[in-house]
């Protein structure tokens, strides 16, 4: 069964370009190493809520983008044996850091509906 890495974080609007040129980087590695599908989302229409939102989240400031992104892998161990793999990647020792990664979260999923193309 398929299994989601889900992440959400909030990157400066003005490293949308460099931040875009390090996802198209990470994401052929993701594919490389067994991941199946990679989408990285830019928020464009982010509402603020009344009690929780994207941006409480992440504790996004003025000026920052949420990035909703998300990588499908064929199952939990591809996945597990995928991320062990790019860990130990030489290419991915020195990336530079174009958000705050104290304020990015993340979780793994298996899926329980999936319909549709995609």
């Amino acid at each position: 069964m398929a299994y989601i890495d889900g992440y959400i974080l909030p990157v400066p609007e003005e490293n949308r370009q460099a931040y875009t040129d390090l996802a198209l980087r990470v994401a052929d590695k993701f594919l490389h190493y067994g991941a199946t599908r990679v989408v990285e989302g830019w928020g464009k229409d982010v509402p603020r809520g009344e009690t929780t939102d994207f941006y409480r989240a992440t504790l996004a400031t003025e000026g920052e983008a949420v990035v909703f992104s998300w990588v499908v892998w064929p199952d939990k161990a591809a996945r597990d044996a995928g991320w062990g793999s790019l860990m130990a990647d030489p290419d991915m020792q020195d990336n530079a850091m174009l958000f705050d990664g104290k304020r990015m979260f993340w979780g793994g999923f298996e899926p329980i509906v999936d319909r549709g193309d995609g």
